[in-house]
Formats: structure tokens, C-alpha cells, sequence
């Protein structure tokens, strides 16, 4: 819900709220002088809204897989979250998105050699899809990633900058030719 808000708003609220089932906001950009309207939606992580799935899954281009960088039992939670998602759309691109890198900055450092090493294995596993690591609160990587979801969507190489070095927030992605 950060990400979104941030994305959409360009605001990061600290009194966060979890996601409570299903949220939605919208945002336009231009792409080579045209509008595109971006339709966002937000699941809440937890297993109780695993049957609102289909509602967000029917029609939708790209799915973020979204953990808490601070906690591997998120990252863990993502493969159920993946197979369930993928089998409801078998045509959107995955992309991992590791959260709260504020926070991830701030841990030990065989415990972030660890989260990467698990992301990365993630990320592989999930189709090589992009692995890119964000923070709303600081703004780390939100608009980099939206840039990188409206070129995987139209096919476009997103000439962004990837980072692949561990004491950086990483922005890694292959592109599909």
C-alpha cells in the first residue's frame, strides 16, 4: 500500500494502515505523447484474502510480488502467493519487489547477504523476473519500478540503470526479446 501511495500520491504516510482486502488508485503518464492510465490494485498479504485473487489476478499485465526485506518469512510466504497468482494468469510478468530497504539498510550483514541470496534464488525461479529492491519512505526505486512495469507491459527496453551490487538498493531485470 506504501508503494502505491507513493507512486500514485508521491507521499509516504508513517501512521501506516495495512491493506484491508483490496485497494485500487490510478494514476496517467505520457508514453511517446500518449496518455496511458495506469490501474493499480493492492492485495493485503495475508492468507485471508488469498480469495480475492481472482478479482485482481483477471486482466492485469504485471503482478509485484511484494516482501518485507527485514523478514525472510515474507520472502518465504511469496512462492505460495506466485504459484496461486500464476495459475489464475499465466500471461502477466512477475516482478519481485523487496520493501523497505530504510530498514534493510540497517541490518546485520550476513543477515542482507542471505535476504539477497534468497531474492535472488526467488527471483530465478519466478522466470529470471526482475528483482528490485524499494523503499516508499525514502522514495528508493518507486519510480524506476513503475517505469520498468510500463516497458515490460509494451515490449519496451526501460534503458534504467540496473544495480547488482549487494550495498545498493538493487534494481536487476533481463530483458525479453
Amino acid at each position: 500500500t506504501s508503494l502505491m501511495v507513493r507512486y500514485v500520491e508521491g507521499e509516504f504516510n508513517h501512521n501506516y494502515i495495512q491493506s484491508l482486502g483490496v485497494n485500487f488508485m490510478e494514476r496517467t503518464i505520457t508514453l511517446h505523447d500518449n496518455p496511458v492510465l495506469l490501474s493499480i490494485w493492492d492485495l493485503g498479504g495475508e492468507s485471508e484474502f488469498k480469495n480475492m485473487l481472482p478479482l485482481v489476478c483477471d486482466g492485469s499485465m504485471v503482478f509485484l510480488y511484494i516482501f518485507d526485506l527485514t523478514s525472510k518469512t515474507s520472502l518465504a510466504s511469496i512462492k505460495e502467493w506466485y504459484r496461486q497468482a500464476k495459475a489464475l494468469n499465466r500471461s502477466a510478468f512477475p516482478v519481485l519487489v523487496g520493501a523497505k530497504y530504510d530498514r534493510f539498510r540497517e541490518l546485520r550483514e550476513d543477515k542482507k547477504r542471505e535476504i539477497i541470496e534468497h531474492a535472488r534464488r526467488y527471483s530465478k525461479a519466478m522466470k529470471n523476473c526482475p528483482l528490485v529492491f524499494t523503499s516508499a519512505e525514502l522514495g528508493v526505486n518507486i519510480n524506476r519500478l513503475f517505469k520498468l512495469v510500463v516497458c515490460l507491459v509494451f515490449g519496451l527496453n526501460p534503458g534504467i540503470e540496473q544495480i547488482e551490487a549487494d550495498d545498493q538498493p538493487i534494481f536487476e531485470y533481463t530483458l525479453i526479446q
